[in-house]
Protein backbone atom coordinates (compact mmCIF):
# COMPACT_ATOMS: atom_id res chain seq x y z
CA UNK A 1 0.00 0.00 0.00
CA UNK A 2 1.33 3.43 -0.99
CA UNK A 3 1.12 6.39 1.37
CA UNK A 4 1.57 10.09 0.68
CA UNK A 5 3.58 11.86 3.37
CA UNK A 6 4.98 15.34 3.95
CA UNK A 7 8.56 15.34 5.10
CA UNK A 8 12.03 16.88 5.31
CA UNK A 9 15.12 14.96 4.17
CA UNK A 10 17.60 14.76 7.06
CA UNK A 11 20.11 12.19 5.75
CA UNK A 12 21.04 10.36 2.56
CA UNK A 13 23.36 7.40 1.99
CA UNK A 14 24.45 6.03 -1.36
CA UNK A 15 23.40 2.45 -2.04
CA UNK A 16 25.02 0.65 -4.91
CA UNK A 17 25.72 2.44 -8.18
CA UNK A 18 22.44 4.27 -8.65
CA UNK A 19 20.30 4.19 -5.50
CA UNK A 20 20.00 6.18 -2.27
CA UNK A 21 18.71 5.37 1.19
CA UNK A 22 16.87 8.50 2.33
CA UNK A 23 16.05 9.25 5.96
CA UNK A 24 13.18 11.70 6.42
CA UNK A 25 11.35 13.31 9.29
CA UNK A 26 7.68 13.16 8.27
CA UNK A 27 4.53 14.68 9.66
CA UNK A 28 2.48 11.48 9.39
CA UNK A 29 4.92 8.69 10.25
CA UNK A 30 7.76 10.30 12.20
CA UNK A 31 11.32 9.41 11.20
CA UNK A 32 11.48 6.83 8.43
CA UNK A 33 14.05 5.41 6.02
CA UNK A 34 13.20 4.60 2.41
CA UNK A 35 15.02 3.35 -0.66
CA UNK A 36 14.98 5.79 -3.59
CA UNK A 37 15.89 3.68 -6.62
CA UNK A 38 17.79 5.48 -9.35
CA UNK A 39 18.13 8.66 -7.27
CA UNK A 40 21.90 8.89 -7.94
CA UNK A 41 21.34 9.21 -11.68
CA UNK A 42 21.74 12.89 -12.62
CA UNK A 43 18.74 12.85 -14.97
CA UNK A 44 16.49 11.02 -12.53
CA UNK A 45 13.46 12.92 -11.25
CA UNK A 46 14.30 11.45 -7.84
CA UNK A 47 17.71 13.13 -7.76
CA UNK A 48 16.49 16.66 -6.98
CA UNK A 49 13.95 15.67 -4.33
CA UNK A 50 16.31 13.46 -2.32
CA UNK A 51 18.84 16.16 -1.43
CA UNK A 52 19.43 17.07 2.26
CA UNK A 53 16.97 19.62 3.71
CA UNK A 54 14.45 19.25 0.85
CA UNK A 55 10.87 19.76 2.06
CA UNK A 56 8.33 17.92 -0.02
CA UNK A 57 5.55 15.40 -0.35
CA UNK A 58 6.55 11.83 -1.09
CA UNK A 59 4.78 8.70 -2.24
CA UNK A 60 6.20 5.84 -0.22
CA UNK A 61 5.59 2.23 0.65
CA UNK A 62 6.50 1.14 4.17
CA UNK A 63 6.62 -2.18 5.93
CA UNK A 64 8.44 -3.74 8.86
CA UNK A 65 11.85 -2.87 7.39
CA UNK A 66 13.18 -0.32 4.93
CA UNK A 67 10.47 1.28 2.84
CA UNK A 68 10.64 2.53 -0.74
CA UNK A 69 9.96 5.87 -2.42
CA UNK A 70 8.31 5.91 -5.81
CA UNK A 71 7.99 9.65 -6.41
CA UNK A 72 8.02 13.04 -4.75
CA UNK A 73 7.11 16.68 -5.21
CA UNK A 74 9.25 19.50 -3.86
CA UNK A 75 7.46 22.04 -1.67
CA UNK A 76 10.55 24.03 -0.76
CA UNK A 77 14.19 23.57 -1.73
CA UNK A 78 15.51 25.63 1.24
CA UNK A 79 18.18 26.59 -1.23
CA UNK A 80 19.71 29.35 0.88
CA UNK A 81 20.83 26.77 3.45
CA UNK A 82 22.79 24.70 0.95
CA UNK A 83 24.42 27.80 -0.56
CA UNK A 84 25.81 29.09 2.75
CA UNK A 85 28.48 27.09 4.58
CA UNK A 86 27.47 28.39 8.03
CA UNK A 87 23.78 27.62 7.51
CA UNK A 88 24.70 24.21 6.09
CA UNK A 89 26.77 23.46 9.18
CA UNK A 90 23.99 24.36 11.61
CA UNK A 91 21.31 22.57 9.55
CA UNK A 92 23.48 19.45 9.30
CA UNK A 93 23.92 19.43 13.06
CA UNK A 94 20.17 19.82 13.65
CA UNK A 95 19.44 17.04 11.15
CA UNK A 96 21.98 14.67 12.71
CA UNK A 97 20.75 15.43 16.23
CA UNK A 98 17.21 14.59 15.11
CA UNK A 99 18.39 11.39 13.45
CA UNK A 100 20.28 10.26 16.56
CA UNK A 101 17.71 11.13 19.23
CA UNK A 102 14.41 10.24 17.54
CA UNK A 103 13.15 6.67 17.32
CA UNK A 104 11.80 5.48 14.00
CA UNK A 105 8.11 5.44 13.10
CA UNK A 106 6.90 7.45 16.09
CA UNK A 107 4.83 10.36 14.71
CA UNK A 108 5.27 13.69 16.49
CA UNK A 109 3.59 16.46 14.45
CA UNK A 110 4.73 19.19 16.86
CA UNK A 111 8.39 18.20 16.64
CA UNK A 112 8.09 17.90 12.87
CA UNK A 113 6.76 21.47 12.72
CA UNK A 114 9.62 22.67 14.93
CA UNK A 115 12.19 21.09 12.62
CA UNK A 116 10.58 22.42 9.46
CA UNK A 117 10.10 25.93 10.84
CA UNK A 118 13.67 26.01 12.17
CA UNK A 119 14.96 25.23 8.68
CA UNK A 120 12.58 27.76 7.11
CA UNK A 121 13.64 30.56 9.49
CA UNK A 122 17.28 29.66 8.86
CA UNK A 123 16.66 29.75 5.11
CA UNK A 124 15.13 33.23 5.51
CA UNK A 125 18.13 34.59 7.39
CA UNK A 126 17.23 34.38 11.09
CA UNK A 127 20.15 33.74 13.47
CA UNK A 128 21.09 30.05 13.07
CA UNK A 129 22.80 30.00 16.47
CA UNK A 130 19.65 31.05 18.33
CA UNK A 131 17.48 28.73 16.22
CA UNK A 132 19.79 25.82 17.02
CA UNK A 133 19.70 26.53 20.76
CA UNK A 134 15.89 26.52 20.67
CA UNK A 135 15.70 23.29 18.73
CA UNK A 136 18.33 21.54 20.85
CA UNK A 137 16.40 22.15 24.06
CA UNK A 138 13.21 20.79 22.51
CA UNK A 139 15.09 17.71 21.34
CA UNK A 140 16.57 17.20 24.80
CA UNK A 141 13.06 17.37 26.24
CA UNK A 142 11.78 14.85 23.70
CA UNK A 143 14.67 12.52 24.51
CA UNK A 144 14.05 12.85 28.24
CA UNK A 145 17.14 14.70 29.44
CA UNK A 146 16.27 18.40 29.21
CA UNK A 147 17.78 20.60 31.93
CA UNK A 148 15.59 22.17 34.60
CA UNK A 149 15.33 25.85 33.62
CA UNK A 150 11.99 26.95 35.09
CA UNK A 151 13.18 27.12 38.72
CA UNK A 152 15.99 26.18 41.04
CA UNK A 153 16.43 22.43 40.78
CA UNK A 154 17.01 22.16 44.54
CA UNK A 155 14.56 24.50 46.28
CA UNK A 156 12.16 25.45 43.49
CA UNK A 157 12.87 29.17 43.78
CA UNK A 158 11.84 31.07 40.65
CA UNK A 159 13.66 34.34 41.33
CA UNK A 160 17.30 34.80 40.34
CA UNK A 161 20.13 35.29 40.13
CA UNK A 162 20.80 31.79 38.87
CA UNK A 163 23.75 29.62 37.96
CA UNK A 164 23.72 26.57 35.66
CA UNK A 165 24.98 23.35 37.20
CA UNK A 166 26.10 20.43 35.05
CA UNK A 167 26.20 18.11 38.04
CA UNK A 168 22.66 18.97 39.17
CA UNK A 169 21.28 19.24 35.63
CA UNK A 170 19.83 22.73 35.63
CA UNK A 171 19.49 26.03 37.43
CA UNK A 172 20.64 26.71 40.97
CA UNK A 173 19.56 29.87 42.78
CA UNK A 174 22.07 31.97 44.71
CA UNK A 175 21.12 30.19 47.96
CA UNK A 176 21.76 26.72 46.53
CA UNK A 177 24.78 27.51 44.39
CA UNK A 178 27.12 26.15 47.07
CA UNK A 179 26.00 22.66 46.03
CA UNK A 180 28.11 23.13 42.89
CA UNK A 181 30.96 25.65 43.13
CA UNK A 182 31.76 24.97 39.45
CA UNK A 183 28.31 26.07 38.24
CA UNK A 184 28.25 28.65 35.45
CA UNK A 185 27.01 32.06 36.57
CA UNK A 186 24.28 33.30 34.23
CA UNK A 187 23.85 36.98 33.38
CA UNK A 188 20.34 38.28 34.06
CA UNK A 189 18.66 37.64 30.65
CA UNK A 190 19.92 34.10 30.11
CA UNK A 191 17.73 32.12 32.57
CA UNK A 192 14.63 33.70 31.03
CA UNK A 193 15.90 33.00 27.51
CA UNK A 194 16.52 29.36 28.39
CA UNK A 195 12.88 29.07 29.48
CA UNK A 196 11.72 30.76 26.28
CA UNK A 197 13.91 28.55 24.12
CA UNK A 198 12.64 25.38 25.77
CA UNK A 199 8.92 26.14 25.79
CA UNK A 200 8.14 28.57 22.97
CA UNK A 201 6.87 27.33 19.61
CA UNK A 202 9.57 28.37 17.14
CA UNK A 203 6.81 29.60 14.82
CA UNK A 204 6.30 32.50 17.25
CA UNK A 205 9.94 33.55 17.11
CA UNK A 206 10.36 37.26 16.53
CA UNK A 207 13.59 39.20 16.67
CA UNK A 208 15.77 37.98 19.54
CA UNK A 209 19.14 39.64 19.91
CA UNK A 210 21.90 38.35 22.17
CA UNK A 211 25.36 39.58 22.96
CA UNK A 212 28.05 37.46 21.37
CA UNK A 213 29.52 36.57 24.77
CA UNK A 214 26.11 35.30 25.90
CA UNK A 215 25.75 33.19 22.75
CA UNK A 216 29.18 31.68 23.36
CA UNK A 217 28.35 30.99 27.02
CA UNK A 218 25.11 29.21 26.13
CA UNK A 219 26.88 27.28 23.38
CA UNK A 220 29.52 26.15 25.88
CA UNK A 221 26.84 25.14 28.38
CA UNK A 222 24.78 23.24 25.80
CA UNK A 223 27.81 21.40 24.44
CA UNK A 224 29.01 20.37 27.89
CA UNK A 225 25.48 19.41 28.94
CA UNK A 226 25.00 17.19 25.88
CA UNK A 227 28.40 15.56 26.36
CA UNK A 228 27.34 14.68 29.91
CA UNK A 229 23.76 13.52 29.31
CA UNK A 230 23.24 13.01 25.56
CA UNK A 231 25.18 9.85 24.91
CA UNK A 232 25.41 9.86 21.08
CA UNK A 233 28.41 11.20 19.19
CA UNK A 234 27.36 13.95 16.77
CA UNK A 235 29.85 14.09 13.93
CA UNK A 236 28.61 17.39 12.47
CA UNK A 237 29.30 19.22 15.75
CA UNK A 238 33.03 19.01 14.97
CA UNK A 239 32.47 21.03 11.79
CA UNK A 240 30.55 23.68 13.74
CA UNK A 241 33.39 24.00 16.21
CA UNK A 242 35.87 24.36 13.35
CA UNK A 243 33.78 27.18 11.93
CA UNK A 244 33.73 28.90 15.33
CA UNK A 245 37.52 28.72 15.46
CA UNK A 246 37.73 30.06 11.91
CA UNK A 247 35.41 32.97 12.68
CA UNK A 248 37.49 33.90 15.72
Amino acid sequence: MMDKVEGVVIRTNNYGETHKIVTMMTREKGKIGVMARGAKKPKSRMSSITQPFIHGTFLIQTGSGLGSMSQGEMLSSLRSIREDIVKTAYASYIAELTDKLIEEKQPDPFLYEQLLQTFQWMNEGKDPNILTLMYELKMYKKAGFAPVVDHCIQCGRQEGPFAFSMIEGGLLCFRCKQRDPQAYGLPDPLPKLLRVFLHMDVKRLGQITMKEENKKLLRQIMDEYYDRYGGYFIKSKKFLKQLDLFSD
